[in-house]
């Protein structure tokens, strides 16, 4: 895989060195910063140039000064685009949680195998290449009040416009293409997050979550889970 840039974030300098190296044997270009302060500098200054941008983040979370989950926030905000993993030495729920509410790609918690890491990051970019959806086939719906946009990642609603991410996008186009109709689980999770383990269920319900939010402004519009089994998106109105 070539030509892939990671932003690593590392305040351990022995393992963020380790870390550096490995992945560039693995054809990896790595910028490593050595606290979350200069990561975001790090990532202002790359995204301001508009050229060979970042494709993927990894952060550690427990770093002095700014944290892996507030840098992650703030770089949400520059590029909501952008997928992320998490490295921490902690397995807590709760971090685990608040990684997926940011909308963390993955959680890895230390110590791990080093290819574990690289797996990983590939997997993530290969599910990102394949939610990109083919230019050909975007439009734009009418879903109750709302007008939902694909090709711009935009979902509106009385002049009052929603930015959507490319994985809200896709989620929002698959639930339209089944509208009404019981979605199982493992459907959603295999065609969407291409898995069905823990991590991507929970990061799932962390979405859908938020595309109750996205809804609530047209009452024709609901997300009801069936327990154990799927979801029905509801569309009363044409």
């Amino acid at each position: 895989m070539k030509n892939i840039k990671v932003l690593l974030a590392e305040d351990d300098l022995d393992f963020g060195n380790i870390l550096k190296q490995y992945l560039e044997i693995h054809n990896f270009s790595v910028s490593w910063a050595k606290d979350g302060k200069e990561a975001l500098e790090t990532f202002k200054y790359d995204n301001s140039s508009k050229v060979e941008t970042f494709n993927i983040c990894v952060f550690d979370i427990m770093m002095n000064g700014i944290d892996g989950f507030t840098l992650a926030s703030k770089i949400i905000d520059i590029n909501p685009e952008i997928p992320f993993i998490f490295l921490t030495a902690k397995k807590m729920k709760e971090d685990k949680i608040r990684g997926l509410k940011l909308g963390a790609d993955d959680y890895i918690v230390k110590p791990f195998d080093a290819d574990i890491l690289v797996l990983r990051l590939r997997n993530i970019l290969k599910r990102v290449q394949r939610l990109t959806i083919n230019e050909d086939n975007l439009q734009s719906y009418n879903i109750g009040n709302y007008i939902f946009d694909s090709k711009n990642h935009l979902l509106s609603i009385d002049g009052n416009i929603q930015p959507l991410t490319a994985r809200e996008t896709s989620l929002i186009q698959y639930l339209i293409n089944n509208k009404n109709e019981l979605i199982k689980r493992e459907d959603l999770l295999n065609t969407i997050w291409e898995s069905n383990d823990f991590f991507s269920g929970r990061s799932m319900d962390v979405f859908i979550s938020r595309l109750r939010k996205y809804f609530k402004s047209d009452p024709s519009i609901s997300i009801d889970v069936t327990r154990g089994v799927g979801l029905t998106f509801k569309v009363l109105k044409k």
